[in-house]
Parts: C-alpha cells; structure tokens; sequence
C-alpha cells in the first residue's frame, strides 16, 4: 500500500458488514497510516464521550481536572453553584491554556500568560492593562464550554456540542456494571505506560475473548475458568466474562483476583474496567500517534487503608505484570503490521466477538465523515 493509496480506497478494503464468521480484522493500513489516525481524532474521538478524570478530583467548588482530547485541550471545574461545567483550556486572549496543572483546586481560573481570569463558571471577570480596547464584549469572550457529565466515579466530557447524552452513549453497560458496586470503591493509585503501537492493537488484544491468556498470561489463566470465558455484545459496549478458580499455581494472583467472576467491560472507542470482588481497573488507551499511545491504568479497592496497602500493591503489581506482558506483544504486533506479508487476518468465532464489534464500530465511524462528504455534494 502505497502513500499515494486514497484514504477512501483503505477504507473501502475493510467489509463491515460482513457477520463474523466471514469476517477478517481491520487491514492493516488502519493501524499504519497517519491519515487513519487524522480521520479517527476527527470521527471517533470528537464525537464520542471520553473519560477525563474522576468524580472525587472534582467535589468541591474550585475542584479541576484537565486532559487533552483529539488535540484539544479541556478543564472540567466545579463551580461555586455546585454545577460541573467543562470548557476549552484555551486563554481566549492569545489562546495559552488556562489551567496548566492536571487537577487542583482554584478560586479563579488565571492564565499564566497575560493574567486574564476567569470565573469557575467559565466567564471572563478581568483583562490588565485592556482600557482603550473598542467593541470588545466581555460577555461573550469567556471559556468556550463542552458537554460535560459523569457516571460512577467517572468525569467524562464530549466535544461534540450535539452529541446524544452520556448514558445514551452508554446504553446497556450502565444497568449490567450496576450490580457490581463499584460507587462502593475507592481511589487507590495510577500508572501511565507509553507504547510503541497503535492504540487499536491495545483494543484489540483486550477484545479477543482471553484468546491469548492461557500463552501469554499463565499468572492470570491459572485464576480464570477460560473454558466457559464468555463474550457478550451490546450497543457500544462488550462484556467479557469467566468464573473464577481456586488456584495455587501462581500466590500473588490467587491472592488478589477473588470472587465468582472476573468482568471485564469495554466501552467503544477506548475505555476498559476490570473488575473482581473488592476490585476494579480503569484502562484508557490514548493515541499519541500512528504508532504509539498512552495507556492509564486508575486502581480502586474496597478499603484503601493503611492496613490494606501491601495487599491493594500486591494487587497492582499483579496487573503491572500482565501489563508489561501485553506491551511486549503489543509492540511486536505494530511492527508485523507494518511487513508486507500481512493485509488482514481473520477472526475466531468462539472468542473475537468483541474484536468484531469493535472494527465495526470504528468502520461507521470512520466513513461518516466519507459519506457526509458525498451527501454535502
């Protein structure tokens, strides 16, 4: 595939609409051209609802929390009211970002760069040395807003101001992690992992219905009934399930992944919660660019205690160790996508259901824009 390949002509290798036992992965240029990677900031992550931070970082008034999204840079503050409003972290005097730190708490939101200032509620209450300036309207040169809402412990904000509400987003995947009791958990810590690939081959190995785990993952497998794993789709989401196992095989895994059964949910386009009983992980799959992204794991635990910290590092380091084995993997795979030996492959019917879901999506996304196009003309 060469450069010269239209973007239109790469999209068009991928079938989605064929049902999965016909169906083969995204191609391979999806994962490897930065003009994909351009399409995506601008259909999938502009247009869905995305995780920025959580709901304690955010309680009280003056409470923030930052992240950048498709390029662009947000805030999410609570405001003296009480409301939670979001904006663009963009100075709209010469366009610095407001807020630099990634959370904290604030009286008055001031930009490092001239001193203006704005309220929590995102209007402008002062510019120095700005006397003499003409028709110049205050009242519509505050924070430029973004939806914004929250489900769980979870602060997620859209960029699209006509995008459906969060829990529309989310349909089904409120009601099945409902029962779980995740509100009951609590904060422990997060880690940040930088990887050489893609941000879809990160989504990918964690849809393929533990397909991998009994080669690559001994630790977690010895815990999991993968013989009755079970791969559940609905809307955007996709549930992943298995009993869990009394082992002695491996102490640590044993020790920290309890209880009947281990979920672990995905939410399209790139949000993942795992949880056991007492136990939860967030994963968020970032792209940086076309051949690398962020992944940012948030542990939560039912007691975070003192008394309770060499079991919850336990845990975390339990996860620490599938993580640096799927990142190997993960990277090995970006580069075998870029050899020409390989196009597509196809899709196991008894475990990649989520996979399937997953290109699907992507792939309505990904042509939206094409076909709005046509429809403009």
């Amino acid at each position: 595939m060469t450069k010269a390949t239209s973007v239109d002509r790469i999209l068009s290798l991928y079938n989605d609409r064929a049902p999965l036992a016909e169906a083969s992965t995204i191609p391979a240029p999806w994962y490897v051209d930065p003009r994909i990677a351009e399409l995506e900031a601008q259909t999938v992550f502009s247009k869905t609802w995305q995780l920025i931070g959580r709901t304690d970082q955010v309680e009280k008034p003056g409470q923030f929390v930052t992240a950048t999204i498709a390029g662009e840079p947000v805030v999410a503050v609570r405001g003296s009211d009480g409301v939670l409003r979001a904006f663009y972290n963009v100075c709209r005097h010469h366009a610095a970002a407001v807020v630099s730190d990634p959370c904290g708490q604030a009286q008055i939101l001031r930009c490092p760069y001239h001193g203006w200032n704005y309220g929590l509620d995102g209007s402008l209450k002062g510019m120095p040395e700005f006397d003499g300036v003409k028709n110049f309207d205050r009242a519509v040169n505050g924070l430029v807003p973004v939806p914004v809402s929250t489900w769980e412990k979870f602060v997620f904000v859209s960029l699209d101001p006509r995008s459906e509400s969060l829990a529309e987003f989310l349909g089904g995947l409120v009601k099945r992690v409902a029962p779980l009791g995740v509100s009951r958990l609590h904060y422990f810590t997060a880690r940040s992992y930088e990887i050489a690939c893609n941000w879809k081959v990160f989504v990918d190995n964690y849809l393929d219905g533990g397909y991998h785990v009994p080669h690559l993952h001994k630790g977690l497998n010895s815990v999991l009934d993968y013989k009755h794993y079970t791969i559940e789709n609905e809307g955007r989401y996709c549930l992943q399930s298995s009993p869990m196992v009394a082992s002695t095989e491996d102490a640590d895994a044993a020790a920290t992944r309890k209880g009947d059964r281990a979920y672990y949910f995905w939410q399209y386009p790139n949000l993942m919660i795992d949880c056991y009983e007492g136990y939860m992980d967030t994963i968020l799959a970032l792209p940086l660019d076309v051949d690398h992204c962020r992944v940012i794991f948030d542990w939560y635990f039912a007691d975070v205690s003192e008394a309770a910290r060499a079991y919850n590092e336990q845990s975390v380091a339990v996860s620490d160790r599938v993580q640096g084995e799927d990142l190997d993997i993960c990277e090995a795979v970006q580069r075998g996508l870029k050899s020409r030996a390989y196009g597509a492959g196809r899709l196991s019917v008894r475990r990649e259901a989520g996979e399937h879901l997953f290109h699907r999506l992507l792939a309505a996304d990904l042509k939206s824009l094409t076909r709005s196009a046509v429809a403009a003309d």
